[in-house]
């Protein structure tokens, strides 16, 4: 797990307020499920043998004796709230957005941490609609355009459905059987319980069977193979490219049908996939409700600050206009106090460092900080109820009475 410095919390703010943009212009209303859900919840749903719940999930016993789960992903979640609280009966489709923690027990790399942000997208209710699939997806690179990530590539696949699928699983588990002795000890347990999970193996031996193993596009039926190829003639239509590649999976059971990942070449290339996610028209009918269409996606807020980084994506330049307060002298120090306050309440951003006896230590801070306007504040100007303004950029400076200060700020402000 990490600290958030200060020295990153640009680029946080920058995602979130990108994030909240693209969700209030696309229509989109926030819902935050608890951090602690039951462990039912994603057996049930993320799946009992997939890496997630077998490895990575952090749970807890109550004193009550129920046992819990720190989320380890959002949609379970947002699809018990959906069912719990009726949503449907709002409207049809209903269209969330999250922002929050998620954690997992996951092996620390790059750009990876044990408790991680994710914001994410997601369409519940309604038509089952191949718009909806190339909807979410748009809002992604939306969100990646606008915070200047280049060189991405948008992965696509179908998954089937639960009619095809199962034949599918059955050819492949086939054509693994074939060569067993090959696979390493998580794969042989994979080709038991879930075999799809075996596409998410990056060991040598495993990633060569992978290759040759039978095409997913190929066998998908045709209901699926229609749904699909509608997808991309939505993605053709909004001019966002794409490559197949009938390996990926997600590693999640609750998919079908669509599912994507959203990668970036070259630099940044090494932290995996940011945006991913796909269609989950059975989750809801595994916690106790109906068939219901639904297709969401996510991203890993650290993870994309990363690429950010690595790419070296330019930040807006922040145009706060603050003014620096200094003192001159212990006895005006408890005057700068009340004259801070009271710009403070005026909603002029000021800036201090009061706690420094010397003004030019004062002024030095201000001009780390790159603020242009200064006001001092001396002994000769508490006694006369005024207050110097200095232009850091020329050094010229005049006084001003306290009672017209607020009027000089402004002006000052607006010329600038």
């Amino acid at each position: 797990m990490h600290d958030v410095l200060p020295e990153d919390q640009p680029y946080w703010e920058r995602i979130e307020s990108v994030v909240r943009g693209i969700a209030r212009s696309y229509n989109f209303s926030r819902l935050e499920p608890p951090v602690l859900e039951t462990a039912e919840l994603f057996w049930k749903t993320t799946g009992e043998d997939t890496d997630v719940v077998q490895k990575e999930m952090y749970t807890l016993r109550t004193k009550g004796g129920d046992l819990l789960a720190l989320r380890p992903e959002y949609t379970p979640g947002i699809a018990r709230a959906y069912l719990e609280h009726s949503l449907g009966r709002a409207g049809q489709p209903q269209k969330l957005f999250h922002f929050g923690p998620v954690f997992r027990h996951d092996r620390p790399q790059m750009g990876r941490f044990r408790q991680f942000t994710q914001f994410g997208f997601e369409v519940i209710g309604g038509q089952n609609d191949p718009l909806y699939d190339a909807h979410v997806i748009s809002i992604f690179t939306a969100i990646l355009s606008e915070l200047k990530v280049k060189n991405t590539v948008l992965k696509m696949n179908s998954i089937g459905c639960r009619v095809c699928r199962p034949i599918y699983k059955r050819q492949l588990q086939a054509y693994y059987k074939n060569h067993e002795k090959d696979l390493c000890a998580d794969c042989i347990r994979r080709l038991g319980t879930n075999p799809l999970r075996l596409f998410d193996c990056k060991e040598e031996e495993c990633l060569k069977l992978k290759a040759k193993a039978p095409n997913f596009l190929d066998k998908i039926c045709a209901t699926c193979s229609a749904h699909f190829r509608e997808v991309l003639e939505y993605l053709d239509e909004l001019q966002i490219s794409y490559v197949l590649d009938n390996h990926l999976v997600r590693g999640l059971d609750y998919y079908s049908r669509t599912v994507f990942e959203i990668y970036v070449e070259g630099s940044g290339s090494e932290f995996g996939a940011l945006p991913a996610g796909g269609r989950y028209d059975y989750l809801a009918e595994a916690i106790g409700g109906h068939l219901t269409p639904a297709v969401g996606g996510a991203c890993g807020v650290e993870r994309l600050i990363a690429v950010m980084k690595a790419q070296e994506a330019k930040l807006p330049q922040r145009n706060l206009k603050r003014v620096f307060l200094a003192h001159v002298g212990e006895l005006t120090k408890h005057k700068a106090v009340k004259l801070l306050r009271d710009l403070q309440a005026q909603g002029i951003s000021v800036s201090e460092s009061l706690a420094k006896d010397s003004l030019k230590a004062q002024l030095k801070v201000a001009g780390k900080e790159g603020i242009t306007l200064a006001l001092i504040l001396g002994q000769k100007e508490v006694y006369e109820k005024s207050v110097i303004v200095r232009d850091m950029q020329t050094g010229l400076q005049e006084t001003v009475s306290l009672d017209k200060i607020l009027d000089e700020i402004k002006k000052r402000q607006k010329e600038t």
